[in-house]
């Protein structure tokens, strides 16, 4: 188990890295994930909500109940900023309906699988993260179908009740049953050793998600590859941006500012590909453009935290006798990776 441990810890660093990886492999020899289709990718999405879920226990939802006004403004600021920017962007960029409507998607998806380890490489506040990224799943069902019909219903037919009931299938349903056996089973050891091992099969699963889109649609890619990157690119980093700032508005600290970044910019695209490929079968644009922000969102993001702690290290070099006050991130936290 301590193989698997280690090795999971490594998928988990390199996640970005991952990702690509399965995407170019893909192009070169599409069989390779060409079965996660239908029932399977519903699967895998359960999965990853699944080792979201066995990362949270009693004392993150004492930090919900504790923290309720910090992580209510994050969730509020999240789901309307990038559902906003979404939609401006597709029409600042003239995207065709299809792009459009997978960008939207993915603005209007909670907050996205990594974001948590992404806070922690920052320097941000863990718990924080934790709690929107929980706070947003929880409330996504309902969410992401009303933002999504008020956006784009008017020119995508969408069923909005049985997008609603997929998302309780392949989100809270898996994150309750994570959840539960985290609190039953936490002081056991077998429980721990697979706990820490499915940050790792949460990654894999990821890949496979895009690795599945580029499957089948790898050449609709090819053709429209670059405006998708562009809309993409700039839908994230102002996101990073007004996430940041909006932190800033609220008067939080500096841990907090950079962990609302990441959350805002962050989104779970592979949970908007899923959803691209259930309810949108015959628009393959939009399953490119949630599959090609799979691979941008974790890379983007990884930058970011770097970026951030690369600030941090630059700033004690030239002030080594400064003291932070500031919040700091719990080190003594199990990290997170879901």
């Amino acid at each position: 188990m301590q193989f698997l441990r280690v090795i999971s810890q490594q998928l988990s660093r390199f996640t970005a890295l991952v990702i690509i990886l399965a995407a170019a492999v893909t192009f070169i020899e599409p069989a390779t994930f060409s079965w996660v289709t239908g029932d399977a990718q519903v699967i895998v999405l359960g999965v990853i909500m699944l080792a979201m879920g066995m990362t949270l226990g009693k004392e993150d939802y004492k930090v919900l109940a504790q923290r309720p006004l910090d992580i209510f403004i994050g969730s509020i600021i999240q789901y309307t900023i990038m559902p906003i920017l979404a939609i401006s962007v597709a029409r600042l960029f003239d995207l065709s309906p299809g792009l459009t409507l997978g960008l939207v998607l993915v603005g209007t998806c909670p907050g996205g699988v990594s974001s948590n380890i992404m806070s922690y490489l920052a320097k941000g506040d863990v718990a924080f993260s934790v709690g929107m990224t929980t706070v947003s799943t929880i409330i996504a069902p309902l969410v992401t179908p009303l933002w999504l019909n008020y956006l784009v219903g008017q020119s995508v037919e969408m069923d909005g009740w049985g997008m609603f009931r997929f998302m309780l299938l392949v989100t809270l349903l898996p994150v309750a049953i994570g959840s539960m056996l985290n609190i039953l089973f936490q002081n056991k050891h077998w429980f721990n050793d697979v706990r820490a091992v499915m940050p790792g099969v949460a990654v894999l699963a990821f890949a496979a998600i895009v690795g599945g889109v580029a499957a089948v649609f790898g050449d609709q890619f090819l053709q429209s590859g670059l405006v998708v990157i562009l809309a993409i690119a700039v839908h994230n980093i102002v996101g990073y941006i007004l996430g940041y700032y909006s932190g800033a508005l609220f008067g939080m600290s500096k841990p907090k500012k950079r962990t609302i970044s990441i959350e805002v910019g962050v989104q779970n695209a592979g949970l908007a590909t899923g959803l691209s490929t259930k309810f949108f079968p015959g628009n393959a644009e939009s399953a490119i453009a949630a599959a090609v922000a799979c691979i941008w969102h974790s890379v983007s993001g990884s930058i970011l935290a770097n970026i951030f702690a690369w600030w941090d290290k630059r700033q004690e070099a030239k002030n080594p006798t400064v003291i932070e006050t500031e919040e700091t991130v719990e080190l003594g936290k199990p990290i997170r990776n879901h």
